[in-house]
């Protein structure tokens, strides 16, 4: 059975990364995603800065909407970083599932400094 859902987030991000992998070899002047990785990773990193200093903000002056938009912005040029590293988001998933029911205080004392 397919799922078609358009609030499956998994779903989503997984048909994001694919895109995005196929975006790493399209023409950077007709892909956004094409001309990020031509610029290098330290375009992308400020990118990244950059989504992230719009998503504090519309999280403290925003609303809801503006806050979802700069979310999502921020998820995909981590995806951008994301294929850009090989990292895939099952490896994200392996991550998440190895902190669940773990304290985050827990977390950061292990932590190595």
């Amino acid at each position: 059975m397919s799922n078609t859902r358009d609030d499956d987030l998994g779903a989503a991000l997984d048909a994001l990364y694919a895109t995005l992998l196929d975006r790493k070899t399209a023409d950077p002047s007709k892909s956004y995603a094409a001309s990020l990785y031509a610029k290098g990773l330290d375009a992308i990193l400020k990118k990244i800065g950059e989504e992230s200093a719009e998503t504090l903000i519309a999280a403290k002056n925003g609303t809801r909407p503006e806050l979802v938009h700069e979310m999502v912005d921020v998820i995909y040029h981590l995806f951008v970083l994301m294929a850009r590293e090989g990292i895939h988001p099952a490896d994200l998933a392996v991550e998440l599932k190895r902190r669940a029911g773990r304290s985050g205080l827990e977390e950061k004392a292990v932590r190595v400094k």
